[in-house]
């Protein structure tokens, strides 16, 4: 009996809601299934993404600024929708059902976009010259293009509710409490990035080629095969997957604590904290901090907060406890990292959208290949990739034995991801500076005569600061979290990269708006050898460097909570 109690993993269930047992379930062998989906979400995603722009542009005869702001648009939804998802999975259908479901929904988008690009009639005709040999080009009509957002809207719906659930089901496949598995479970989160960041070079590689070399259907269409292969393959693991019951909306408790605090706003708060209702045993709690002191009221004790429940248990909507409102608290804090972290994803936006424009442009021929535009963000990659090699392999050592730290904290990294993000603007600018002198010199050249390998700089400074910036998030909005708001706060975490692209399209509109001039033109000009791209990137080196003064004045205000500890034998708190 005491044998198989220890085969039992208490706070899990198999998938008849029984007890799961840790030698039928769980493991490395079920993580896997959960990190291929994820592997082929991105290489599916990004695959789309990286190269959208150009299928605008020359197939569907749009702006670019208007193509710009249609893949900002479509990456902005997909990570914004990660909250509605982590809301779907944690309150209503759990994080396996939610994966399974919103993963089809992908499938069926990239299946979608797939037969778009194949049927004629659902795409602009091909440019022609009229009699003074000037290119003729219609742009795409309402009908195509609402069949293009059905695809692209569909993708984005199933990537936010996949994302939101994928790495927290991949972690209910490993059991914290026990050694072993706890190991496997930190390897399962350090290699949870490198499966992103490979299912990202696959796209940017392999899928870029065959969309440009063999056809856009052919392309789209491999990402949906290999996204239904990925959905069957996942669900063969339902009877060996861990489930975790659904434990309620952390949104809910949010509501609760602020509706309590707004109910007894008027009532008098006490200076001392041990008057404050809580009923977690001493080393459970939270200690109580003095920031955001109007929410304590929440943990008022006043006449009627027990009523309803027998008399026994408080009303959540009247009186919260002390951790509760710490936890409130906790999440609140965290915001100003959250705003000031943005910037770097609007940045990041340049790479997939108008540095991708200016590659169309360059000369990007190697003998007698020609690189793909779009697979020029395999540099953008590789630098990822790189950095977390190096950091891994030379800077956690070096830190270790000098100071005594396993490498940089979390808002060091983010940080640094922030320092290179401004370079990286710096380098772009200079660059386009001189790819333009050369338009203006080589009118009607195509390519220029100027290497695409010079946008290799801003790839790699980007990409690297994402390897930073990346991991310093998930890892602080995790950590930093409490633990019943850590699905929320991985949403909240990839929220920053749908502000980001959202925030890209607003500047583009902005700037087009503003230095349009009369002939509509100006920094963002439809055709960028017209336009003046340098001053529009110099302009995003310049905000983020008053962002990144920001980011250090939050990070100076910013203090980690600690766990209240049990009491000392004379009955005095620790905190």
């Amino acid at each position: 009996m005491e044998n198989k109690m220890s085969w039992i993993v208490h706070d899990a269930e198999d998938y008849k809601g029984q007890p799961a047992d840790r030698t039928k379930t769980g493991g490395w062998t079920r993580a896997a299934r959960i990190l291929s989906i994820e592997m082929v979400e991105r290489l599916a995603t990004m695959g789309i993404a990286v190269n959208l722009v150009t299928y605008l542009t020359g197939t569907m005869h749009l702006p670019s600024s208007v193509s710009a702001n249609i893949v900002t648009d479509f990456m902005g939804t997909a990570f914004l929708l990660c909250l509605l998802g982590g809301f779907v999975a944690d309150s209503f259908l759990g994080r396996y059902r939610t994966i399974a479901i919103f993963s089809v929904v992908q499938a069926v988008g990239t299946f979608i976009l797939a037969i778009s690009t194949a049927i004629p009639n659902l795409r602009p005709p091909a440019c022609h010259k009229d009699v003074n040999g000037a290119n003729i080009c219609k742009q795409a009509s309402g009908a195509q293009m609402s069949i293009l957002y059905i695809s692209l809207y569909c993708i984005s719906i199933g990537t936010g509710g996949l994302k939101s659930s994928v790495s927290g089901f991949g972690s209910d496949q490993f059991d914290d409490k026990d050694e072993k598995e706890g190991r496997q479970m930190a390897f399962f989160f350090s290699r949870f990035f490198f499966i992103i960041s490979l299912g990202t070079l696959l796209a940017v590689t392999v899928l870029v080629w065959v969309q440009d070399e063999v056809g856009r259907s052919w392309g789209y269409g491999i990402c949906s095969a290999a996204m239904f292969v990925a959905v069957f393959l996942f669900l063969t693991g339902t009877k060996q997957y861990r489930y975790k019951r659904c434990v309620g909306s952390p949104i809910t408790h949010i509501v609760e604590v602020v509706a309590g605090a707004m109910r007894k706003r008027k009532l008098d708060l006490s200076q001392d904290p041990s008057l404050l209702y809580e009923d977690a045993p001493d080393g459970v709690g939270i200690c109580h901090t003095d920031q955001f002191r109007c929410l304590d009221k929440a943990a008022i004790v006043a006449d009627g907060d027990f009523e309803g429940n027998g008399g026994s248990k408080p009303n959540p909507w009247r009186l919260s406890t002390v951790t509760r409102v710490e936890e409130v608290k906790m999440m609140i804090r965290l915001l100003p990292i959250w705003a000031t972290t943005i910037m770097f994803w609007t940045i990041y936006a340049q790479m997939i959208t108008f540095s991708v424009e200016q590659a169309t442009t360059m000369d990007r021929s190697i003998g007698s290949f020609q690189i793909p535009s779009g697979s020029l963000t395999v540099f953008f990659v590789s630098a990822i990739l790189i950095t977390l090699a190096v950091y891994d392999r030379f800077i956690i050592p070096i830190c270790r034995k000098f100071f005594g730290k396993p490498g940089f904290a979390n808002l060091q990294q983010m940080g640094i991801g922030l320092v290179l993000s401004v370079l990286g603007m710096v380098a772009a600018s200079f660059v386009e500076k001189k790819r333009l002198s050369i338009a203006h010199e080589h009118k009607g050249a195509s390519p220029l005569p100027i290497t695409v390998f010079y946008l290799v700089p801003q790839f790699f400074l980007i990409g690297s600061g994402e390897g930073f910036i990346y991991t310093g998030q998930l890892d602080f909005f995790i950590t930093q979290s409490p633990k019943g708001m850590k699905t929320m706060s991985t949403g909240l975490f990839l929220t920053t990269l749908s502000f980001g692209f959202f925030i890209s399209s607003l500047l583009v509109a902005i700037v087009k708006n503003v230095t349009g001039g009369r002939d509509g033109q100006g920094w963002l000009a439809d055709s960028i050898n017209n336009g003046r791209l340098d001053y529009f990137y110099a302009l995003l080196a310049i905000m983020s460097s008053v962002n990144f003064i920001l980011f250090l004045i939050s990070a100076i205000w910013y203090k980690p909570v600690r766990p209240n500890p049990a009491k000392d034998i004379d009955g005095d708190e620790k905190c």
